[in-house]
């Protein structure tokens, strides 16, 4: 019962810390949520070093799903020289053959005067965070006066154009967007935060990879172990339940 329960527990560690790497990363050239019209950018899909070895299968791409709802792949990564509202807002996320994905990030492209430049990606805790308000009249670009928003209230109006959030924490999560009088509104992006890794460990993804590399050998001695004592227990067992010579000849007399 040990031995089952045990090799039970190393199926579901394993099966835990695979399914726990970051296999693959979304990358955005600009880094950025929101381009104008006509802008150029890309979406590609890194994977670590370790994975750089694809398997069948193990192929990464980039899908989008469009604001209509239709879902499209890109052949290796999505290159956009003429950005488009209809063809190229949406949502994108990388995808192998098996069918596994990874993190979402939503891309707005307007044919407005006014982008928020905000990052597309989760940005860690305590980390400094500069959001800049874009005017599309570049000839207005060098002062401008910009209020900004998140979810619908006023936090900041600034001179220069730019927020600057110089530790985030999970509070500042959210949807933002600014506006700049006389020129407009950008669309709302959200502003996703996520947990800084705990001081004086390592980040959670070299953590997996140690505990990776080691638990099956810790669990395989263990394994052996608990084998070795249950046939010692059984061996044991069965000399106890054999009949002695003596008792055989004490009943012969």
């Amino acid at each position: 019962m040990e031995v089952a329960a045990l090799s039970l527990l190393l199926y579901l560690v394993m099966s835990s810390l695979d399914s726990g790497r970051a296999r693959v990363s979304l990358t955005i050239t600009p880094r950025r949520s929101q381009f104008f019209k006509y802008e150029v950018f890309s979406v590609s899909c890194e994977e670590e070093e370790e994975q750089r070895e694809e398997e069948e299968g193990e192929e990464w791409r980039v899908m989008k799903r469009m604001t209509d709802g239709e879902v499209r792949p890109c052949p290796s990564s999505c290159s956009i020289t003429h950005a488009f509202p209809a063809t190229d807002s949406g949502v994108y996320w990388c995808e192998n053959g098996l069918g596994t994905t990874g993190n979402t990030v939503n891309i707005t492209v307007t044919a407005g005067a006014v982008i928020l430049e905000s990052p597309a990606l989760p940005v860690t805790e305590g980390d400094s965070l500069t959001l800049h308000c874009r005017s599309k009249d570049v000839t207005s670009a060098g002062n401008l006066t910009a209020d900004f928003y998140k979810d619908g209230l006023l936090v900041a109006t600034s001179s220069t154009g730019n927020m600057t959030i110089h530790s985030v924490s999970k509070s500042d999560e959210g949807l933002f967007r600014c506006h700049i009088s006389g020129a407009g509104a950008s669309a709302e992006s959200w502003l996703s935060v996520r947990a800084a890794p705990p001081a004086g460990q390592d980040p959670p993804a070299h953590l997996l990879r140690y505990l990776l590399v080691g638990t099956p050998y810790l669990l395989s001695t263990i394994l052996l172990g608990l084998i070795y004592r249950d046939r010692r227990r059984e061996l044991q067992a069965n000399k106890a339940r054999q009949p002695s010579d003596d008792v055989i000849m004490q009943i012969a007399l």
